[in-house]
């Protein structure tokens, strides 16, 4: 078995350097930070699997891709990149890596929750600016965190909003159950949620599942963090919240399309807190994500 790494960017490579054993199967690295997918079939021609951790990998060029038998996804969201179903037709398989990073991204979802209730990307913001501005925040300790979905960074987030005070609930689609955390329906988790963060994994069906009907379900003036997938929140409905104060605040790290483009509508709102999709990235969970890759390539 032979491999490639498609994308690696973003010090990745570097990452791979350190992790990779001799007994790996044999990868060669390229360092490309947009790969065009009228290229992949060239690119991809002798090759048995990929490691990719952002191209877009169409159906209809992948067909091209004749060499190839496995993607593995250097992440859980391989549905924002490719059509794993249509993939499979082609004897392509697609693999996922799941809790390589949960203690990353739940310590950023607390990070993004904690600045969205003091506000301080505005008042950072204005004083760069050289205004003088002072906001009035959220106290957090007593509130109630919603989780939007439980799985491993839910839990790591659910551990340390329990530990700061604050009442933690949360709803999953199958039935769980956690220290500290009380479960409960969909229409609860939203009524009483002072801050919603959402963990749920990018499918069809989730696909715009925090739509406007939801949003206007939520506790008035709640603050909504999504560190999962920008798709899973209706991105028109949640501006429309956010403009009109259904929604106090917004922390996002993820978005429909990414990069965000420059002067996208999210950039002018005051009461948003962006961050470059970057919840994952810390040199623990990156040598995790490519070493459990690599653990993956070997077994294929």
């Amino acid at each position: 078995m032979k491999g490639l790494f498609l994308d690696a960017v973003d010090d990745l490579a570097d990452v791979f350097r350190r992790v990779v054993r001799p007994d790996d199967p044999p990868v060669t690295v390229n360092e490309q930070l947009e790969v065009p997918a009228e290229t992949l079939p060239g690119l991809l021609a002798g090759y048995d699997f990929v490691l990719d951790d952002h191209t877009q990998m169409p159906t209809d060029w992948m067909r091209g891709c004749t060499d190839l038998k496995h993607i593995i996804f250097l992440g859980t969201g391989a549905r924002s990149y490719m059509h794993p179903e249509e993939l499979a037709e082609h004897g392509i398989t697609v693999h996922i890596i799941k809790g390589y990073g949960d203690t990353a991204v739940a310590e950023h979802t607390i990070a993004l929750m904690w600045a969205a209730a003091r506000g301080l990307a505005i008042m950072d913001g204005g004083m760069r600016r050289g205004d003088w501005i002072r906001t009035e925040g959220m106290e957090l300790t007593g509130k109630t965190l919603g989780l939007l979905g439980f799985g491993g960074i839910a839990a790591e987030v659910a551990r340390i909003a329990v530990g700061s005070g604050m009442r933690v609930i949360a709803w999953n689609r199958s039935p769980k159950s956690a220290p500290g955390v009380t479960f409960v329906d969909l229409d609860t988790l939203l009524a009483q949620s002072h801050v919603l963060s959402v963990h749920l994994l990018l499918t069809d069906e989730t696909r715009g599942f925090l739509g406007a009907d939801r949003l206007e379900k939520l506790r008035h003036g709640a603050v909504l963090v999504n560190t999962a997938r920008g798709a899973i929140v209706d991105e028109r409905a949640m501006i429309a919240a956010l403009r009109s104060g259904r929604l106090r605040h917004a922390a996002l790290d993820v978005f429909v399309k990414e990069p965000l483009s420059p002067g996208h509508e999210l950039t002018a709102l005051p009461n948003v807190t962006l961050s470059a999709h970057s919840a994952f990235r810390t040199p623990e969970a990156s040598e995790n994500l490519i070493r459990r890759a690599l653990d993956i390539a070997k077994t294929l």
